[in-house]
């Protein structure tokens, strides 16, 4: 046998070609993407063009309705004059401090409960136990020296805050709870689990609204009352935890049932096999789909309007009709409403990508 010993020969890595390259061959690559991008880059730039001249050179900034009549642009003091309405409805003017600490506080919280180094146990007891019963506090009073306002008067942002994000934190365990209902194999479980699913999810989000606001009240006995805000919150609650249900039950099915034989042959009964094997797999690879449905549901919280809640862009649409600025300011309240809702929902978007990047379940 010879003493010299042949290596394989290496492989040179596949030189990526420059990002200059890749730009200028996807959109100047033949004359018809040359064409467009010249097209869209042309009507991109007239519409910035057009909106900076609204929002800044033509925009008002001082005054009042009067001068924005005289004004072609934006009229600034519109939302200088409507800012504290649009953010927190007909919240008692005097105690609006209050719904601005609960918001600030529930969005401190929210921001370092993304941080992953602090999940666990202690994460949810603070929720359950501190945060949520603090921020409720804070917002309904009646103690500690704080007014009460009921919760009528409630509204804006830190209401749909309330049930877009609580209505979602209830909804996740109790979706996930109905996909393993629905994949079980015991079949009065399996059929109660379906029937939830497909009759929550064959009727709109506006008719269960209906339903919790007229319907309900009318099933309790004499004397006994549900508050308006928990009857939407929990409405909220059962439509997203049937849309969660389906979304899960496609990640469970995503994942190799060689994952549930290994974890029975080890001697795993069945519920430790979901929580320890099944779920945090299946659970990562529906994270976009989830996300989505937050948004979703962040934005179509404006349905509670059907049962007399106002929340953020119900609020604007209010400003608006303020006879003092009827006519004058029409886009300001809505580019502002929109602007808003880009932002958490832009922020959320941006969430999902790192927590994809954390579980490492990107395919690209």
């Amino acid at each position: 046998m010879s003493d010299t010993q042949v290596l394989p020969t290496a492989v040179n890595p596949v030189a990526r070609p420059a990002r200059r390259s890749v730009w200028r061959t996807a959109y100047f690559g033949t004359p018809g993407n040359a064409l467009v991008t010249l097209i869209c880059g042309a009507v991109i730039l007239l519409v910035a063009k057009l909106a900076f001249g609204w929002l800044f050179l033509d925009a008002v900034f001082d005054g009042g309705a009067d001068a924005c009549r005289q004004s072609s642009g934006a009229c600034w003091p519109f939302l200088a004059d409507k800012l504290r309405y649009m953010l927190f409805g007909f919240y008692p003017f005097e105690e609006q401090w209050r719904p601005l600490v609960a918001l600030c506080l529930f969005l401190g919280a929210c921001s370092v409960s993304m941080v992953p180094r602090v999940w666990g146990r202690g994460l949810l007891l603070a929720w359950a136990l501190v945060i949520l019963p603090g921020l409720y506090v804070l917002m309904a009073g009646g103690i500690f020296g704080l007014t009460a306002v009921p919760t009528s008067k409630w509204g804006g942002l830190p209401l749909s805050f309330m049930l877009s994000f609580v209505g979602l934190a209830f909804a996740l365990p109790l979706g996930i709870g109905l996909a393993l209902a629905r994949a079980s194999h015991l079949p009065a479980i399996r059929v109660l689990g379906v029937g939830f699913i497909e009759l929550v999810r064959g009727v709109p989000l506006i008719s269960i609204l209906f339903m919790a606001a007229v319907m309900l009240p009318l099933f309790m006995p004499d004397g006994v009352t549900i508050d308006k805000l928990l009857r939407a919150q929990v409405a909220i609650i059962l439509f997203a935890a049937a849309y969660i249900a389906e979304i899960v039950r496609g990640g469970l099915q995503d994942v190799p049932t060689g994952q549930f034989e290994a974890g029975r042959a080890l001697g795993l009964h069945y519920w430790q096999v979901m929580l320890k094997i099944i779920l945090p797999q299946a659970l990562k690879k529906v994270i976009p789909a989830l996300v989505s449905l937050f948004i979703a549901f962040f934005q179509d919280t404006t349905l509670v309007t059907i049962i007399g809640l106002l929340d953020f862009l119900d609020t604007v649409r209010t400003a608006l009709r303020d006879p003092d600025w009827q006519g004058i300011a029409v886009l300001e309240g809505y580019v502002f409403a929109a602007a808003v809702y880009f932002l958490f929902s832009a922020l959320m978007g941006g969430y999902s990508r790192f927590l994809e990047r954390h579980f490492n379940t990107s395919y690209r």
